[in-house]
């Protein structure tokens, strides 16, 4: 019998406490891109926000999940296009980034691989329902903008990568010499 009268009605303290739940594991793969444009010859990339409910509204870069048979550059080429609206074409393999989080009681260990891309066509607003807004910015204020970490690193290990190499690849989507280095 405890304090309140009760026989065997309230699990011990150290049960309730020191018991810990194990989350079933599983992995998932992803692929997308930081898409390219110069304007006034400074480099520029899409990222899209979207509404979350747990954490209000997200700025994250365009990525998505494969289809069977598709490869990663398949994956990222046809994601990049639907969520921003824009076609695009692979310059460059970029790093790939992990993360691990919680879904409906599993721990999820997902990779996304991430490609530097240029624009051939298309618009900003033909993006799908993915993301509620699409837009250009400059790399410069990917810092400030996009909401986790681990893009905002890419994006800056991307814009040391695109400082090297030049303007070449990375594109002129608006008309500018290719030949223009990045500042």
């Amino acid at each position: 019998m405890d304090e309140r009268g009760h026989v065997g009605a309230w699990p011990s303290i150290s049960r309730r406490n020191g018991a810990v739940a194990r989350l079933r594991t599983g992995t998932a793969t992803s692929a997308g891109g930081i898409v390219v444009r110069y304007d006034a010859g400074r480099p520029h990339l899409v990222v899209g926000a979207r509404r979350r409910e747990r954490d209000g509204r997200t700025w994250t870069l365009p990525k998505g999940t494969p289809k069977r048979g598709e490869t990663t550059e398949q994956t990222a080429i046809r994601e990049v296009a639907e969520e921003t609206g824009l076609e695009v074409r692979i310059t460059a393999p970029l790093t790939s980034i992990s993360y691990a989080f919680v879904q409906s009681g599993m721990r999820i260990h997902k990779t996304v691989h991430y490609f530097l891309m240029e624009s051939t066509g298309g618009d900003l607003s033909g993006h799908d329902h993915e993301f509620d807004q699409v837009r250009w910015i400059a790399f410069d204020e990917a810092s400030s903008i996009l909401t986790f970490e681990t893009e905002r690193e890419l994006v800056a290990r991307a814009a040391a990568a695109i400082a090297a190499i030049g303007a070449g690849s990375a594109g002129a989507a608006d008309g500018e010499s290719s030949a223009e280095p990045a500042p």
